[in-house]
């Protein structure tokens, strides 16, 4: 059995890497917290891609369907089930066990004397039946041969049909018609019976060539069994391998794995306030530029304005003096010129850009702030930040090479413990093992096939006895029927009629020869036979047999299963012979089929090498520094803070929008020259009147070449929104700028604040979760591991297929055609019987009489 402790060896080390990773379970964090009051769940691992353990393809097809036997044998299981209807004995059987193993003392012969005979009548009760039938057939090879005696001595004194002399009766053709006719059934179904009989016995020749079939397919199986574990456990060990690769890949990219999650925790306080200060930069460009466009646009308008107003204050002062002329002094003319110089205030500006205060000052100071590039200084601080990943990296390169490290040297404690077992060795052995015990097998062969062939002419011979009975009475029949004479008298009849009733008188003689010898094989066999079914191969089938191998404390009352006391010396492991036939035969692996776990301490080997406590104290170590992290260099403050003094404040936006909302002139000077020539036409033609026209036309020039291109300018800074809007914008944010400054300021000081001081926080918790990960990845092969050497390494299906094949052939091939064999030939036996009877009684209507019955007239 070296070969078979080498296998569990083999296995036991192709568990390597299956059970360490449960026992790291403790180390590996649950949940990862993304602040200091929720708790985030860790990232998913990712999957890894084992492959497939090369399957091993086994050729045994451990099944028998007997065709058309399988009517007969199923008419024998029937027999058998009225013969035994009773339950299988477990309980019996498993009491007779325990009290007849172990060592038996002389002293204890009459205790056990007593057990037997309390047993005994249990035992009597489950074989009623058999007993009942054996009984029957030990009564019948007994009395066969007194009763042939008594038969012959009888007929000798001319009694029992012996006397040559037929009285003749009314009612004898309805007698010979009777006789004839149950003969004749008699005979058909003892000739049934042999061919049942010669059924099973050819049945049995046949399947022999099956059973080497089944033998050569186990041995093939076992073959490829021993030849593919090596291969599937080398597998199992070369998957560390991607673990591994996997591992060392995140290592690899720590930067951007366990950086990139402390950057995402850290960002949802940090990206904010540089947001803002950003957001404050472009606000700093905005205001320049609006405090350019206001500049531009005071000046355009300041001097139209003006030049408006000085012509304006001169045409008035020029139609004041026109009004002078004494020609006004008259009644009609004196009061069109009163309306007209009621009128003359009228001819003035509207809008008085003057009033607007200056921005000069404002803007310069605003390009002074605009000197220091704060949108940069911003940049550089999301930089800084988003440089987290590369600290992580090189703050934690030296472990991750420690990391890296450990790896491989767990790599190679496995692989170095793979290599303490002589797996091949021993299995190529066990190949040679196997060879040798197949080609021992095929020497028997020949021995087989001459032992089935003298067993084949024992039937057969036995058979014959019972055909030289059927062969005398069908001749008899025939030679009786074909040469009786109905007009013969008893004395008279003829030669053939008397052969007839010869032979048939000679089955009886064969009959009574040859009977209680085949009662004697059927006895024998149906004992034999019977019980083998109801002991052995039904309780096989239905797996019962197996629980009473199982039964805790069967053979030892100090050893609990009998299975692992034989294999491993350790009675005390938990496995049964029908939980392992159940494992093979669903195919699983033998590490799960015998329990191997048991025996060996893998976790101890585990604990040692791939991830535990080391790895753990490793990753506890990192220590991420976040302080060189600079979000807002003290330019940027300074130039936040000068932003806000720059005295865009102070600016009285409202009176800008409110002269440039105002109309150029105090009234619209087409009416006021439509008015002054309708006033003209009212007075007398003249002077006085040319001149009022003059200054109409004079007017409207001031009104083409100035007032229209001011408006103009007016309309173009009202219909410029974005300027527009800027300045009411900055009307807006001005009166509480200092205040958003500060709040930028604190955002920035309250993130470095956070960076600084309470990452070690995020750190931790992002670090349990990145290893975690790793440790996902070790889980995720232990488990596949697991899984791999419970369902597909060192599939055991050839075990349970030699349990099968063992059924089939002891059972299916042999015992079901022994059973037949002898159902076919006990009916034979028993319908000889009636056979003797009707041969008896029908030949004396065919034989000739030595007198017969004289009627006188």
């Amino acid at each position: 059995m070296l070969w078979t402790r080498w296998l569990v060896l083999l296995l036991c080390w192709g568990a390597t890497g299956s059970e360490q990773q449960a026992d790291e379970r403790g180390a590996v964090p649950a949940e990862v917290r993304s602040d200091s009051r929720r708790e985030r769940s860790p990232p998913p691992v990712e999957p890894l891609d084992f492959g497939f353990v090369p399957a091993a393809v086994y050729n045994t097809h451990a099944y028998y369907e007997p065709g058309s036997m399988g009517i007969l044998f199923h008419m024998v299981h029937a027999f058998l089930y009225m013969v035994q209807p009773n339950l299988f004995p477990k309980d019996l059987i498993v009491k007779v066990i325990q009290q007849n193993m172990g060592g038996i003392k002389i002293e204890e012969w009459r205790k056990i004397d007593d057990r037997v005979n309390a047993l005994l009548p249990q035992w009597i009760q489950y074989e009623s039946g058999f007993l009942i039938c054996a009984t029957f057939g030990v009564v019948f090879v007994v009395l066969i041969p007194i009763i042939a005696m008594c038969f012959c001595m009888c007929r000798c004194c001319d009694n029992c049909g012996g006397e040559m002399h037929q009285r003749q009766r009314k009612n004898a053709d309805c007698h010979r018609g009777f006789y004839t006719a149950s003969l004749i059934a008699t005979t058909i179904f003892i000739i049934v019976g042999v061919l049942i009989a010669l059924a099973a016995n050819h049945n049995i020749s046949s399947q022999v060539k099956s059973t080497r079939r089944l033998i050569n397919t186990n041995m093939r199986d076992l073959k490829t069994f021993a030849n593919n574990t090596p291969a599937q456990v080398d597998y199992l060990t070369a998957q560390y391998t991607t673990a591994k690769n996997k591992v060392l890949s995140d290592l690899d990219n720590i930067g951007p794995l366990l950086g990139g999650r402390i950057h995402i925790q850290l960002e949802k306080s940090v990206i904010p306030s540089l947001d803002t200060a950003l957001r404050m930069a472009g606000a700093m460009r905005e205001t320049k530029e609006a405090l350019e466009n206001v500049s531009s646009s005071l000046e355009v308008l300041q001097d139209g304005v003006g030049k408006l107003q000085a012509s304006l204050s001169g045409e008035r002062a020029s139609l004041s003096n026109t009004l002078s002329d004494p020609a006004c002094t008259n009644g009609a003319v004196s009061h069109t010129c009163n309306t007209i110089r009621s009128t003359l205030s009228q001819l003035g500006i509207n809008a008085d850009f003057s009033k607007v205060p200056d921005v000069n000052h404002a803007l310069a100071n605003v390009n002074t702030v605009l000197k220091t590039d704060l949108s940069n200084i911003v940049q550089k601080g999301y930089a800084s930040f988003n440089d987290t990943p590369r600290l992580v990296k090189e703050q934690t390169k030296n472990i991750v090479a420690g990391v890296k490290g450990m790896l491989d040297k767990i790599g190679a404690e496995i692989t170095g413990f793979s290599k303490m077992f002589p797996v091949e060795a021993s299995l190529a052995n066990f190949t040679i093992f196997l060879n040798e015990r197949h080609k021992a097998i095929e020497s028997y062969y020949p021995q087989i096939d001459q032992m089935d062939f003298y067993r084949w002419i024992a039937c057969v011979a036995v058979l014959c006895m019972v055909v030289l009975v059927l062969a005398f009475n069908i001749l008899g029949l025939l030679c009786g029927n074909c040469g009786y004479d109905k007009q013969a008298t008893p004395t008279t009849r003829g030669c053939l009629s008397n052969t007839g009733g010869n032979l048939l008188m000679a089955g009886v003689g064969f009959s009574f020869i040859f009977a209680w010898v085949l009662m004697a094989i059927v006895t024998t066999l149906f004992v034999v036979g019977g019980n083998v079914e109801k002991l052995i191969c039904e309780p096989l089938a239905n797996r019962q047999l197996f629980k009473i191998i199982d039964t805790p404390f069967l053979v030892h009352p100090e050893k609990r299963n009998f299975l692992p006391g034989m294999l491993f010396q350790n009675p005390n492991i938990d496995l049964t012979l029908g939980g392992m036939y159940r494992e093979c035969y669903d195919n699983n692996g033998l590490y799960h089929a015998l329990q191997l776990e048991t025996m060996f301490n893998i976790n101890s080997f585990l604990n040692r090498t791939v991830y535990n406590r080391d790895l753990a104290k490793v990753f506890d170590s990192v220590q991420v520094d976040l302080q060189g992290i600079t979000l807002l260099e003290q330019a940027g403050r300074d130039n936040l803070i000068n932003f806000a003094n720059s005295g865009i404040g102070q600016i009285d936006y409202q009176a800008y929008l409110t002269e440039v909302n105002k109309g150029v002139t105090l009234i619209d000077l087409l009416s006021f020259c439509s008015d002054l020539e309708a006033q003209a036409d009212q007075l007398p033609r003249g002077a006085l009147e040319n001149a009022l026209r003059g200054h109409a036309s004079s007017i409207r020039s001031i009104h083409r070449e100035q007032v229209v291109p001011l408006e103009q300018a007016m309309k173009y800074v009202r219909a410029r929104s974005t300027l527009h809007q800027s300045i009411k914008q900055l009307q807006k944010t001005s009166n509480d700028l200092p205040v958003k400054v500060t709040n930028v300021l604190s955002a920035i000081d309250a993130a470095e604040y956070l960076i600084t001081h309470n990452a070690s926080h995020v750190v931790k918790q992002e670090t349990k979760a990145y290893v975690q990960g790793l440790v996902g990845y070790f889980k995720q092969y232990t488990e596949w591991v697991k899984n791999s050497l419970t369902a597909e390494v060192a599939q055991c299906k050839p075990i349970s297929n030699i349990v099968d094949s063992m059924e089939i052939v002891g059972c299916s091939f042999i015992i079901d055609s022994v059973n037949t064999f002898w159902f076919g030939l006990g009916g034979c036996c028993i319908l000889l019987i009636p056979s003797i009877i009707f041969s008896v009684k029908l030949a004396k209507y065919y034989r000739r009489m030595d007198t017969e019955d004289v009627f006188e007239e």
